[in-house]
């Protein structure tokens, strides 16, 4: 039996649909304070950081042998009085995954599911089909002009995946002009304003665990690029995945953006 552990976005809802498909009707856990985005008909029980032992036990009994995380969580805090016993052995990792950068906490925190017995499923193995073939996406094509910011967008990726400090940024005329942070890319665009011809580009970390926060991008990455007056959006070809990809190509196409996946 299949568990979901769902965060906010479209990804935890496009993978209960191709679930729901095949027959499989997962139970659904959420991270208390981050309610998933998800119809009012689906059972969802929360939980908090402090209980995960109690949870990671609730899922054995009944009968969970594999998890999948997917959605944005915001990185919660560790309340002392809150942990339960079954929780407390875990705390020293806890706390130390907290201190760590997104794919070092995702890191510990798999580790911890493992070592009970759950096999963690990547968001792509249930939904294969949302991971971006190479190539261009849309109807329009980049220019010539778009190489080297495409290509100085790749290498702020490495750098900033050896830091383990987000999954995209943006670039105009070679320069790189803005970085995500936590936040994640809808609000680095927000905040960037209008930057005429700059480029977005996302892909996941150098050396990240595929099977958790891959890079995600749908109508709303689309809507933010069209306000912000980018040129167009390039990432890493399966290594990212694009969510309602009819609406968020049509979001493009109408405002001339073009989309393209690059070979890793």
């Amino acid at each position: 039996m299949i568990a979901l552990i769902a965060g906010r976005g479209d990804l935890p809802s496009a993978l209960l649909e191709r679930l729901a498909a095949r027959g499989q009707v997962p139970l659904v856990r959420a991270l208390e304070g981050n309610a998933p985005d998800l119809p009012p008909d689906v059972p969802v029980r929360s939980f908090r950081l402090e209980t995960l032992g109690t949870l990671i036990e609730e899922l054995r009994a009944a009968g969970v042998d594999r998890l999948c995380m997917a959605g944005a969580i915001d990185r919660p805090a560790l309340d002392p009085a809150r942990i339960d016993a079954a929780t407390a052995p875990l705390v020293p990792r806890l706390a130390g995954a907290l201190g760590a950068g997104d794919d070092g906490a995702l890191r510990a925190v798999i580790a911890v599911f493992e070592e009970a017995g759950l096999t963690i499923l990547a968001a792509h193995e249930i939904a294969p089909d949302l991971l971006v073939s190479p190539g261009r996406q849309g109807a329009a094509m980049p220019g010539p002009e778009a190489e080297a910011d495409i290509e100085a967008g790749l290498a702020c990726l490495v750098e900033m995946g050896a830091a383990d400090s987000g999954q995209a940024c943006l670039v105009r005329d070679g320069t790189v002009i803005a970085r995500e942070d936590a936040a994640g890319t809808d609000a680095m665009l927000a905040a960037a304003g209008e930057v005429p011809g700059a480029v977005l580009v996302k892909g996941p970390k150098p050396g990240q665990d595929r099977r958790v926060d891959l890079p995600v991008i749908g109508p709303g990455t689309a809507r933010g690029a069209v306000r912000a007056r980018l040129a167009g959006i390039a990432v890493v070809a399966g290594g990212t995945m694009l969510l309602r990809r009819e609406e968020a190509l049509a979001v493009l196409d109408a405002s001339g953006l073009w989309l393209v996946a690059q070979e890793p």
